[in-house]
């Protein structure tokens, strides 16, 4: 067994339910199991000596930050002019032709770009929500599969889809569809093939029909009938927009909420994107049935899409996590950033008293791994996964602050120092191990031009 001691943390952030001092000597872990096996009182030194000792002294501790929704091929479309300044549907009929062109090495490159990102910012698990199949495409989850082993990142990856387009009433073009079927066949494919399931798992494969305005209400029915029979989660984007409501109540005759219990959707098998648009009686049944949010901030604001009801969500019983969105939305991955966002788009509606920096940070970790399904990542327990970021609080940005957690977020770190998951370094001194960033770099802007230039 090999042990690691993470000595003397300046702060370090437990969960919700843990009291900081309970590990303010630090925690030992297992780097062979990838487990936390004591967490060390103030002044106290491990009961087992430990093989090797980190000095943390430097550092603020938290558990690996866990994102619940991402696009990662939209890192091709970061900042392109002619969507800059425009609202959700017309930002998609814009964009979605320049996203059919997709194929493996531009699908291959985003994800590593992504995910690098992701890491570098104290993320350790990442849920990604690819639809688009063009000619060629049928092996983009395949491709994320491998990028996120060769990077040691925990990724839950969903199978999305888009049947509904413009010659049936959809919003996507119709050569950015697919038949039922093959989403069908190819979601179970992929489940049985990669599928993780238990603690410790790295990949795991969710169902993930795009939106209300891109799929039949049939293949929501039949995913989540699927989704039941392999016992995997269930994603989608909902109430993101006014519009969104709009082509509910035209299309189906009904809201939102309505919408997704009409399709067998409204349980705690399902996880949505967004969650802007509710009145109180769709957070209340929410909360009932445990259907989780993905609160995106900086999405919603970069769109103007609205602010989420994160707290009356959270307090009606849906688990509420943070996601960065789609980099064309977000134009960025940075998952403590976006902590930050949440921090203070959520204090603008309920005011800073409520919105506390250990309340953002819990959506980011623990409320983010309950939206996922996992009790074993989102917080530093005995017995848990050693997934951690380790972030420096110094230079500049943070002179002159008092307390190193709540300065995390309120003096705005950027990028974490190292980060650890299941036991493993993946990033050091703010880089990912092994990586050449300039080259990938290199490489993928190379395509994201070629991309849009068609």
């Amino acid at each position: 067994m090999s042990t690691l001691w993470l000595q003397n943390p300046s702060a370090i952030h437990l969960g919700a339910e843990t009291p900081s001092d309970a590990a303010a000597g630090g925690i030992v872990v297992d780097s062979d199991s990838g487990t936390i096996t004591e967490l060390v009182a103030s002044g106290g030194t491990p009961t087992t000596p430990p093989q090797q000792t980190f000095d943390a002294s430097a550092h603020v501790v938290t558990p690996g930050l866990v994102n619940t929704h991402h696009h990662f091929y939209q890192t091709l479309t970061r900042a392109w002019p002619p969507v800059a300044s425009s609202k959700l549907f017309d930002w998609l009929v814009r964009l979605y032709p320049v996203w059919a062109r997709l194929d493996a090495e531009a699908m291959q490159l985003a994800t590593t770009v992504a995910m690098a990102e992701l890491l570098e910012t104290g993320c350790t698990t990442t849920a990604d929500h690819h639809y688009l199949f063009p000619d060629g495409g049928d092996v983009s989850i395949d491709v994320q599969v491998e990028v996120a082993r060769e990077l040691g990142m925990r990724a839950v990856l969903t199978r999305g889809s888009m049947s509904v387009g413009e010659d049936d009433g959809g919003l996507p073009p119709q050569h950015t569809v697919q038949d039922p079927e093959v989403i069908l066949a190819d979601s179970e494919r992929l489940v049985r093939t990669y599928h993780e399931p238990g603690e410790g798992a790295r990949i795991q494969i969710a169902l993930a029909p795009c939106s209300p305005f891109s799929v039949s209400t049939t293949l929501m029915a039949d995913s989540a009938a699927l989704a039941e029979e392999l016992d995997v989660r269930l994603h989608t984007h909902l109430a993101e927009t006014l519009d969104e409501e709009d082509y509910c109540l035209e299309h189906f005759g009904m809201r939102t909420v309505d919408y997704l219990e009409s399709v067998g959707w409204l349980t705690d098998r399902t996880w949505l994107a967004h969650g802007i648009h509710f009145d109180d009686g769709e957070i209340a049944r929410l909360g009932a049935a445990g259907t989780a949010v993905a609160h995106c901030p900086s999405s919603n604001m970069r769109l103007a899409s609205g602010i989420a009801r994160a707290v009356e969500l959270q307090d009606a019983g849906a688990p509420v996590g943070i996601g960065v969105d789609g980099s064309a939305s977000n134009d960025s991955s940075n998952m403590i950033r976006e902590v930050r966002q949440a921090l203070y788009v959520q204090r603008l509606r309920y005011g800073a008293e409520t919105v506390t920096t250990g309340r953002a940070l819990d959506w980011a970790t623990r409320g983010s791994a309950a939206a996922l399904g996992r009790t074993d990542i989102g917080s530093l327990q005995v017995g848990g996964q050693v997934d951690l970021a380790l972030f420096r609080p110094e230079g500049l940005a943070f002179s002159g602050s008092h307390d190193p957690l709540t300065a995390l977020l309120l003096c705005g770190a950027e990028r974490a120092d190292r980060v650890m998951v299941a036991g493993q370094w993946r990033v050091i001194d703010s880089h990912v191990v092994g990586l050449d960033t300039e080259a990938l770099v290199a490489q993928h802007s190379e395509v994201a031009h070629r991309l849009v230039a068609g």
